[in-house]
């Protein structure tokens, strides 16, 4: 299938202070065998060699934009912003593509869904997978009431169209606002696609994970904001009891 017919996929990294890692992912870039991509490194600023990094892969890079943000999440917003593609891939530094052929394989007929996802490889700092989608299986039928429990499938797996994400940004939620903006984002879907195939891997261990208190409490307010107060409340307090149960939380 030629170039043209096929939807443009715009890969935004964001990166900051990231020269250990950011090399690999973009790597990882520009070995897919996907024709139409555009690519977008969002720095915050960096004071290492990111940026050096950056121009050694210079060709492949189509927008760079370098200024201090918020967050990752207003980083996000930039790239959107910058991003002119029919689909948008979050694939952050020290993210990888899972294989050259993992767009390719993803969008090989062409077809125009408004939200195609995947799957996600969790590794931990030694390298180890965590079994990431066993305690968090995709639903049979997606939608954004599937998000009623939190993330289902994390923004690294998502593919959403621009007709349903360019009038939706990341909002002032400083740990969790991927959680909001794929429900709004899911909100306008009416045609979904399941790749069924792993896309990318990522190491644990983001923002969130490391404020878990202040990441719950982020959460229940987006969730009560979509589903209400006391079905919000009610999960939480089972989330609470199995947490007890696993000996997570001592009482």
């Amino acid at each position: 299938m030629e170039k043209k017919e096929l939807p443009k996929i715009s890969i935004v990294t964001v990166a900051y202070n990231c020269e250990a890692v950011l090399a690999q992912t973009m790597e990882s870039v520009a070995a897919q065998d996907y024709p139409n991509i555009e690519y977008l490194i969002i720095d915050g600023g960096s004071k290492d060699n990111t940026l050096k990094i950056v121009e050694q892969y210079g060709e492949q890079v189509d927008f760079l934009l370098s200024e201090p943000d918020k967050n990752n999440y207003d980083a996000m917003n930039k790239g959107m912003k910058h991003a002119t593609g029919d689909y948008v891939w979050f694939l952050h530094a020290g993210d990888l593509a899972l294989e050259p052929t993992t767009l390719s394989q993803a969008f090989a007929a062409g077809q125009n869904d408004d939200f195609v996802y995947g799957r996600v490889k969790v590794l931990d700092e030694a390298g180890t997978e965590i079994p990431w989608h066993k305690q968090h299986p995709s639903p049979e039928e997606l939608s954004w009431k599937s998000f009623r429990n939190g993330m289902v499938i994390c923004h690294q797996a998502m593919f959403p169209h621009k007709d349903i994400w360019t009038d939706y940004r990341f909002e002032d939620y400083g740990l969790v606002a991927d959680l909001d903006w794929s429900i709004r984002t899911l909100q306008q879907a009416k045609s979904f696609r399941d790749t069924e195939t792993v896309l990318c891997s990522f190491l644990k261990g983001g923002l969130s994970a490391k404020n878990r208190r202040a990441s719950l409490i982020e959460r229940f307010h987006i969730l009560r904001q979509h589903f209400g107060l006391f079905p919000t409340l009610w999960e939480h307090v089972q989330i609470f009891g199995q947490a007890i149960k696993r000996g997570k939380i001592s009482h």
